[in-house]
């Protein structure tokens, strides 16, 4: 893969628009967690330390495209850079039609979602964007799947084209782990949904040792094996397609790990009353919330012995403290190993930072989609578009 990089450009002097993911969450217009508003300080900094004018933009949710909209304005993610950069870090809502940056050094583009064409990737809306810029950085691997006008339609139309460090360092973490990869290697997936994982779980079951599953997904592969599950959440349609990876799996020699006990209540709650289960013992009215001390202990020895580690999702509702022990575990145990460790997806994030972790895995990706459709050996658009710039081999100043 030949990508140009930031890092081997000389930006001093240039217009540098970067693209972030600085999609983060908020309640009531405060951010709950800045991971990838941090995770981006780095190029920001780099940039406005080789003496560019640094320009950056970002969507925040799912906002009616072309509707600016108070909720989704980008306004406390300013904010937050402001304190972060220790400047000041203006929001400019007007910035599509052309913007001169004047004597700022830094700025906010606002939602790049409130510009009709944005998500259609539309070509006009390209162009503009390009043309503010003498040099645009596609940093956000965590929207490298879509696209999209501010991630994808600008590269070819951009005076110059590159990559960020987040994205360079994103992609070369992925590919060590699911590339060359020292063995044994295990893979935890938790998650609600087989359906939305399938590919994923189908990519995995033929490159690791050992795949672990959890979450609403064991649920199908318990189910799978025969047991009655009660009111949990599965998938009934797709236990052909649990069998199916388990045999892939046994073919190869690879094994995956589906919970043997399980902790049950009647109702999602903190009132409710948890109890352990085997699997073979749930009650028509019960639904598994967590994973049992048994699996826990068998899932947290594979980690300790594991050379590399992939997790990709809860195993279960831990964000109810009496169905969060096994997600903890979990987050300990990889903290705690010696293998090279790569974690990402949304939930995978704040599962992490709830436990207090984050220091001690290798590698965190601020990606969702995009880290799936990585690891299930899909092209990203933005990385091919970047990809067939290089291609050109245009000579960069």
């Amino acid at each position: 893969m030949t990508i140009l990089s930031m890092s081997d450009l000389k930006l001093k002097g240039k217009r540098v628009l970067i693209r972030e993911d600085l999609n983060v969450p908020l309640k009531n217009n405060v951010i709950t967690s800045d991971i990838r508003i941090r995770a981006a300080i780095p190029t920001i900094k780099l940039a406005l330390k080789a003496g560019a004018k640094v320009m950056i933009m970002s969507h925040l949710g799912r906002p009616e495209e072309g509707v600016p909209q108070e909720q989704y304005s980008l306004a406390p993610i300013a904010a937050r850079l402001s304190e972060l950069l220790k400047k000041e870090v203006p929001l400019i809502t007007k910035w599509v039609n052309g913007f001169n940056m004047g004597n700022e050094s830094v700025v906010l583009f606002e939602n790049v979602r409130f510009n009709k064409g944005e998500t259609e990737n539309d070509e006009n809306l390209s162009k503009k964007m390009a043309d503010l810029c003498d040099v645009f950085v596609m940093d956000a691997f965590a929207t490298s799947h879509r696209a999209e006008a501010s991630t994808c339609g600008i590269i070819p139309f951009a005076p110059v084209a590159c990559a960020g460090p987040l994205l360079l360092s994103e992609l070369d973490a992925l590919a060590a782990i699911m590339k060359k990869p020292k063995h044994p290697v295990v893979a935890i997936v938790g998650g609600s949904k087989v359906s939305t994982k399938l590919s994923l779980l189908e990519s995995l079951v033929q490159k690791v040792d050992t795949l672990v599953i959890g979450g609403g997904i064991a649920n199908t592969f318990i189910a799978a094996e025969g047991y009655t599950v009660g009111k949990s959440l599965h998938e009934a349609d797709l236990i052909d397609e649990a069998e199916r990876l388990s045999l892939l799996a046994k073919k190869r020699g690879a094994e995956i790990i589906v919970p043997t006990d399980v902790v049950v209540a009647e109702k999602l709650s903190e009132e409710s009353e948890s109890s352990p289960r085997l699997v073979s013992q749930i009650d028509d009215n019960e639904k598994i919330y967590d994973l049992g001390p048994d699996t826990i202990k068998k899932i947290t020895g594979l980690i300790k012995k594991a050379k590399t580690i992939l997790w990709n999702g809860p195993v279960g509702a831990f964000e109810v403290e009496q169905f969060s022990e096994g997600t903890r575990a979990i987050a300990k145990a990889i903290a705690d190993s010696a293998g090279y460790s790569v974690a990402g997806g949304g939930d995978t994030l704040a599962a992490i930072e709830s436990c207090k972790v984050a220091d001690k895995i290798d590698y965190i990706s601020t990606g969702g989609g995009a880290f799936l459709t990585f690891l299930e050996g899909k092209p990203l658009p933005a990385i091919v578009a970047l990809e067939e710039r290089a291609a050109k081999k245009e000579k960069v100043t």
